[in-house]
């Protein structure tokens, strides 16, 4: 028995050594709520005959009200000389069911390693955010929470990309973002009898440009004052070939006292191999943040989108929606909130078939509007633990 406690010891020890030579940290949040829905349908597929059956009300437990609820490790090594080694592995999960997300990927979230130097910036390479995502995150009132924000119809559902090359580099007040995904790994269902399923992962010999992706972004913050530029195209796997959706995205916010304003505007065209439109839309938002005092914060969102081609329908109801977030925190650590939303022409989140029900997908909880409705009301309230 002694010689199995000298043996731990030893082990401990030893790992205490290792761990000392950099820096790894566990990290993570858990965030459940309760939300009621009104007018919510079935999420159209090919096994219902895209058919999003009558209109029910639901009261039900979610996971992700403000943040998906995640759990990760961040680690850096100091190689010398102002660089560093960095990894992160973040694995996103239910916490109402416990079950893993980002299509049963352990590590769905994030999952990358690279190189970090104090004067030229971080290039990582894995599963990494696009450009797009991460120049206007700071842009959205509502934060990109799980609920409501149309995070997906802001950025596209490939917003997380596998196999990519990402450079990231901050210069004074200038934050710029690059990246290269040679098989993004996201696949969007069909959604109508119109529509068509297309992505995958690619890197198919012969074929580099199936389900690559690329873009840029900018970022210029002085000030109360910040604006951003943003550029993002993937050209997924359609058959045996690929379309390409792209999407440009400019916003811009003013800080003054506790109040921070903003808004921006997104272009997106969609093609098929054969050039055809496939989705074309103008989304625009407005809004702020407040926070009332050091415990209480609120945001509220509007949104609009002018879809102008939904799968050569060009006469399709233009989707809005209208979001309000407020948390009240006991620590840094434990917050409560409540949120609400009224979305019109498509479901919360503007969750339609123009996202391919991405966001519903996501939390597996259906946004889509049945039939005969044209609008959507959600009210939820929820607690989220941060670690």
């Amino acid at each position: 028995m002694e010689l199995k406690y000298i043996a731990a010891a030893s082990v401990l020890a030893f790992a205490g050594s290792a761990y000392a030579q950099s820096s790894v940290t566990i990290y993570g949040l858990v965030d459940l709520n309760v939300e009621y829905a009104s007018h919510v349908g079935a999420i159209p597929s090919a096994a219902n005959g895209f058919n999003p059956g009558p209109s029910n009300r639901i009261v039900r437990m979610g996971t992700g009200g403000l943040a998906g609820s995640r759990w990760g490790l961040r680690g850096a090594e100091d190689l010398g000389g102002g660089l560093k080694a960095v990894f992160v592995l973040e694995s996103g999960f239910a916490a109402d069911t416990g079950l893993s997300q980002q299509g049963g990927r352990l590590f769905g979230r994030q999952a990358f390693v690279g190189l970090q130097n104090d004067s030229y910036g971080q290039l990582t390479f894995g599963r990494n955010y696009t450009s797009i995502f991460d120049a206007l995150a700071n842009f959205s009132p509502l934060s990109y929470a799980t609920l409501y924000a149309p995070t997906v119809l802001l950025n596209g559902g490939n917003y997380r990309e596998d196999n990519s090359v990402k450079y990231t580099a901050k210069f004074g007040p200038l934050t710029t973002w690059a990246h290269w995904s040679f098989g993004v790994g996201t696949t969007v269902p069909q959604a109508s009898s119109s529509a068509l399923t297309y992505g995958g992962n690619g890197e198919v010999p012969g074929q580099g440009r199936r389900d690559s992706a690329y873009g840029a972004a900018a970022m210029y913050s002085t000030g109360p004052l910040a604006a951003t530029i943003a550029y993002d195209q993937w050209n997924p796997s359609i058959g045996v070939s690929s379309g390409t959706a792209k999407k440009l995205g400019v916003a811009a916010s003013y800080t003054f006292g506790q109040t921070k304003i903003m808004g921006g505007y997104r272009w997106a065209q969609s093609k098929s191999p054969a050039e055809v439109v496939m989705v074309r839309d103008d989304l625009y938002w407005i809004g702020a943040n407040y926070q009332a005092t050091p415990a209480l914060g609120l945001s509220l969102e509007y949104s609009y989108d002018k879809l102008k081609n939904l799968f050569g329908n060009t006469s399709a109801p233009n989707p809005w929606q209208i979001a309000f977030i407020s948390t009240y925190s006991f620590s840094k650590r434990t917050d409560i909130y409540l949120t609400a939303a009224y979305a019109k022409n498509a479901g919360l989140t503007l969750d339609s078939a123009a996202t391919g029900y991405l966001s519903s997908l996501g939390v597996a909880a259906s946004y889509a509007l049945p039939s005969g409705a044209s609008s959507m009301l959600g009210v939820a309230v929820g607690m989220r633990q941060k670690f």
